[in-house]
């Protein structure tokens, strides 16, 4: 009954079934948006660049032309894990697939490129870096080539988020192999980055295929940073309690503190960042893939390439650099299409903590300029007062269909407004009065009226703006002069460390012809709705999805089921079964073979090799 992935190359002039061979490979029964169109513009040979958000399903955008295309298909990745994980789907969909990469010994590299050579492959990934040696180019111009995927093809771009030196030199690809189609695929790229991925990868008059940037099941979080791992461990225990997630910290001692303290509040946690030991953060990684409900604390090198579905929620304890950054990392939650979360604690440090970094980098000015344009906007999104999703479209150049998503915090709970124009005025006199040189905590001390021994120091108590602002509490100041920064009306001085100085804007401000609307909030009023209305019922319904479907007993197992097979294989549990197929097993209770291939996700090799364990747990828990 299993139709091998190799049969279903067609010979030259006969059109393939494409249908047929998705449905019996991978066990779907229909493409999603732009991916009928992108694959069979591949298929016939052309190039083209796709920017698709994490879990859009990117990889069948190159996985099925390389099945139906005479050859073997070369996939540019750039993390182990990512190639490791998409290579045991495939074998585990009966497709030839292998890898070469640093983690192979010399006989095993050289049964790959054997096995290339004859013809046995149809999918082969390959690291940039060895894909640039002399050795594999020329191994390359000996084997037939399908096709070349460039995936993350953000990393060539200098602008982008992640860049990576050595995705500069695949434009090779294009010199070295004009005649074989190029795909470029990213979730990620603004239109500076995809014109950069354009010139370097030789795809000049290539199409475009542009998949909607939305993630309806995320729910979009951004809360005041006031005790952020406290804010961390109630949102976690209380709106994701037992699931799986990541916690993004900017610094390694940050990651290795958070862990230990979600740890001891009796949340799985586990730490994960270059100067740990290469086989604690190997086994780290492992357990978050294959175990349930393991949470996982990390800068920013973890992640991409990370295939798990189930992630519950992504939560940022420090400001990332761009909202292409945000957008990507946010976007491995939920890649199943189920509710989920992506929640960040943000203050006026982190903003100058960036603009810090930035400024103080070995890169060029123009550089330097673009990526403090870069944050200027995520910091826009982080104080924006309007519907955060529309704000994250906008930014990618897609318009949003409704004017307010019902899956935000701001929409949830929309922010009050008042006029801060005397606010203002305050705050940004006191700067001014206090010579620019000093920074937040400083400047409220002197505004609320506190006679602190480095207020009298400078003798900042004599000014006309000392306790000119006792009305206002040290946290709505603080509120206050955060927004006037992501305004632009106050800036960090780069030469100061700490310090907020005026900006050409900030005159209109005291000269009273600026408007400046500020966010009111009651103390606490952005917590109570997220608590009250963010419970996994009501995110369920504001997504439009449903959370686990059929019995529970039967999910449990054949999730228990699943995860014995993983560990005798040692794959990722998801490779064998993704949680969407444990649904449907449970909402339809197939009681034969014919009626289990009907559902999502069960192709014709899983059926052979499932088929039979399957139809008997769902025998053995007909009554549950």
């Amino acid at each position: 009954m299993s139709v091998p992935a190799s049969a279903a190359k067609r010979p030259p002039g006969l059109a393939p079934d494409v249908l047929s061979v998705l449905n019996s490979v991978f066990g779907l029964p229909g493409f999603r948006g732009e991916q009928e169109k992108i694959i069979g513009h591949v298929t016939n040979g052309g190039n083209c660049l796709v920017l698709m958000p994490t879990g859009g399903g990117k990889s069948l955008c190159y996985q099925l032309p390389a099945l139906l295309r005479e050859g073997c298909g070369i996939v540019v990745s750039p993390l182990i894990a990512l190639m490791r994980d998409q290579v045991a789907g495939l074998l585990e969909a009966g497709v030839k697939a292998a890898v070469l990469n640093s983690t192979l010994t010399f006989d095993e590299a050289a049964a790959v490129e054997a096995r290339l050579l004859a013809g046995d492959l149809d999918l082969l990934y390959i690291a940039p870096e060895r894909l640039l040696t002399p050795r594999c180019l020329n191994l390359l111009g000996r084997a037939k080539v399908a096709l070349f995927a460039i995936d993350e093809a953000h990393c060539v771009s200098q602008w982008g988020h992640d860049f990576r030196p050595e995705y500069i030199g695949l434009s090779v690809i294009a010199e070295r192999f004009p005649d074989v189609p190029r795909i470029a695929l990213t979730a990620t790229a603004d239109d500076l980055t995809r014109k950069e991925i354009i010139d370097r990868l030789g795809l000049a008059g290539a199409p475009r295929f542009v998949a909607s940037f939305d993630r309806p099941n995320i729910r979009y979080e951004i809360v005041d940073k006031q005790n952020a791992p406290a804010q961390l461990k109630a949102f976690i225990s209380e709106r994701h309690a037992g699931d799986a997630g990541i916690v993004y910290c900017l610094s390694r001692a940050k990651v290795e503190d958070t862990a230990a303290a979600l740890t001891k509040a009796g949340i799985e946690a586990l730490p994960y960042h270059a100067g740990l030991d290469a086989r604690m953060r190997s086994r780290n990684q492992d357990r978050f893939i294959n175990e349930d409900g393991i949470v996982i604390v990390a800068t920013v090198a973890f992640g991409m390439g990370i295939d798990k579905p189930d992630v519950r929620f992504v939560a940022h304890l420090d400001l990332p650099k761009s909202i292409e950054a945000y957008y990507q990392e946010t976007g491995r939650a939920g890649r199943d299409g189920k509710p989920s979360s992506a929640w960040m604690a943000y203050g006026l440090s982190d903003i100058v903590q960036q603009r810090r970094m930035i400024e103080e980098s070995s890169g060029a000015e123009a550089f330097k300029r673009v990526s403090i344009g870069k944050l200027d906007a995520l910091v826009g999104l982080a104080e924006t007062t309007n519907c955060r999703r529309t704000r994250l479209l906008g930014y990618f150049g897609e318009k949003a269909s409704t004017a307010g998503c019902a899956n935000c915090d701001n929409c949830l709970s929309p922010p009050k407004l008042r006029d801060g124009k005397v606010m203002a005025q305050k705050l940004l006199s006191c700067a001014y009065r206090t010579g620019q040189r000093f920074g937040a905590m400083h400047l409220i001390d002197v505004l609320v009226g506190r006679l602190t021994e480095r207020v009298q120091q400078f003798g900042h108590d004599k000014l006309s703006v000392f306790g000119i602002g006792r009305e206002l509490n040290e946290k709505q100041w603080r509120a206050a002069l955060r927004q006037l920064v992501a305004m632009g009306h106050l800036q960090p001085d780069a030469e100061a460390f700490g310090a907020l100085k005026l900006t050409e804007t900030a005159r209109g401000v005291l000269k009273g012809e600026t408007e400046v609307m500020l966010r009111e909030e009651t103390p606490g009023s952005r917590l109570r709705a997220s608590r009250t209305r963010s419970r996994r019922g009501d995110l369920a319904s504001a997504s439009g999805t449903s959370g686990e479907a059929g019995h529970p007993a039967l999910v449990g197992a054949l999730r228990a089921w699943r995860s014995e097979v993983a560990r005798k294989r040692s794959v990722p549990a998801y490779v064998v079964l993704h949680d969407a197929t444990i649904d449907g097993i449970a909402a339809s209770r197939p009681m034969t073979l014919h009626q289990l291939r009907d559902i999502a996700g069960i192709g014709d090799k899983k059926l052979e090799h499932y088929g039979d364990e399957l139809i008997a747990l769902v025998k053995a828990n007909r009554t549950a």
